[in-house]
């Protein structure tokens, strides 16, 4: 997708589905970005590709909804591009009324999907899609329709404690009725 009313050269965004609601009261995480994962579009990100940006943004990356620059959501409060891609954490605003509706739609499973907007500054064409290899990031948005559906929010260590202990539980019982 290409945003020409952004500013300057086109606009372009990226979607990438949550592997859950990883929604810990008002905390989320997960990757916005998967390295070497061909997104619907055609195009890869590759490993080093948000580097620069990441330093000359010292991390501050927009959290916004749907990609709208006038409904910021909350604050990612870290932005780390990592072996498996770009990780990010940070927490819903939940005095902000379109963050409060986020995360009862997190919670409930209906949306699932990250999306990065960024600037394509260095690629190359392949196939019917571009390896992208330096980005400039602008935001990292919770979307409904994922581009990327590999990229996905993590379950905290809490809630994957939690899912393993009742998985434990159900197996204890099916073992005892059995």
């Amino acid at each position: 997708m290409n945003y020409q009313n952004f500013m300057g050269p086109p606009y372009e965004t990226k979607f990438c589905a949550l592997e859950e609601a990883a929604v810990n009261g008002t905390q989320i995480s997960g990757y916005a970005s998967l390295f070497g994962a061909r997104d619907q579009g055609g195009d890869m990100v590759q490993k080093g590709a948000y580097q620069k940006c990441l330093k000359a943004l010292n991390g501050r990356v927009k959290m916004l909804w749907q990609h709208n620059p006038h409904q910021p959501i909350g604050v990612w409060d870290e932005v780390v591009e990592d072996d498996r891609g770009l990780r990010v954490k940070g927490r819903l605003l939940t005095d902000v009324q379109a963050a409060r509706e986020a995360q009862v739609l997190l919670e409930a499973g209906a949306i699932d999907g990250l999306s990065i907007g960024y600037r394509t500054k260095r690629s190359e064409k392949a196939g019917s899609g571009r390896l992208l290899h330096e980005i400039e990031l602008w935001e990292v948005s919770l979307v409904t329709f994922p581009m990327l559906s590999e990229a996905r929010v993590q379950p905290s260590d809490e809630e994957e404690a939690l899912a393993q202990n009742l998985a434990d539980t159900f197996r204890a019982a099916r073992d005892m009725l059995a």
